[in-house]
């Protein structure tokens, strides 16, 4: 997969993207991430690539021409999308339209914001990572490249690990323990050392369940299910142990 990342920070992208999984999937060539900085398709001294906003009104604002110039000298992979707080929300199901793509692109905004024209005329589209507002779209994109690449194939040591993850199946995922098993007296759910697979399935999904209505109810809007009341109705919430 190549993605290309329009950004006057390209360190602060190329940095943590050379760690950990993605780092990986860049060294064993399943990720080609390739940052641009607008800035070098400028040809001022001062390499300006901002300036104040038509109309008035606090800050600065990308302009047009070096990005449009940047993007026009790359060619970058497309679709190309504008982080912007006025998006199409990211989440997990939009991961997974663009890990089965061959790739995408990246612009980041800073300062007040980005001139109109670049989302109307150059990108094919707007992503949002949340409802609040950062300084800049370099943050934004960090989220965006590791939620997608931990979905290509070889990434991760086991690849259906994402198929067991949080949103993965509209649920929260369910709590997990490792060693030891008592831990300052806080044990671990006798079910999960009992060895019965099937049962431990059951209760995960039953934890899920009750975790995202508990959590993130908007997750699961409508009425339980007879097969999701009986699962609940199997699983007694035990409560949070003191």
């Amino acid at each position: 997969m190549r993605i290309d990342v329009f950004t006057i920070f390209p360190e602060f992208v190329d940095g943590p993207m050379s760690l950990a999984l993605v780092g990986k999937a860049r060294t064993t060539g399943i990720l080609d991430l390739r940052t641009h900085d607008p800035r070098d398709t400028t040809s001022d001294p001062h390499r300006s690539i901002d300036d104040r906003p038509f109309g008035g009104g606090a800050g600065m604002v990308l302009m047009p021409g070096p990005l449009f110039a940047s993007v026009e000298a790359v060619q970058p992979q497309r679709p190309l999308f504008l982080l912007s707080a006025s998006g199409r929300p990211f989440d997990q199901s939009v991961a997974r339209e663009l890990a089965a793509t061959e790739g995408f692109s990246l612009i980041c905004g800073r300062y007040e914001g980005v001139d109109q024209r670049v989302p109307d005329h150059l990108c094919d589209g707007e992503l949002s990572v949340g409802d609040f507002v950062l300084s800049g779209g370099e943050a934004a994109a960090l989220i965006v490249i590791e939620a997608v690449t931990r979905l290509l194939p070889g990434v991760m040591g086991n690849d259906t690990s994402a198929d067991d993850e949080s949103f993965s199946d509209g649920l929260l995922e369910y709590p997990q323990y490792t060693q030891p098993a008592d831990f300052r007296g806080w044990n671990v759910p006798e079910i999960l050392r009992s060895g019965d697979h099937g049962r431990v399935a059951r209760w995960r999904r039953a934890q899920a369940l009750r975790r995202t209505l508990a959590r993130r109810p908007d997750l699961h809007p409508g009425p339980l299910t007879p097969d999701e009341e009986a699962l609940l109705g199997e699983f007694p919430d035990p409560g949070r142990p003191g």
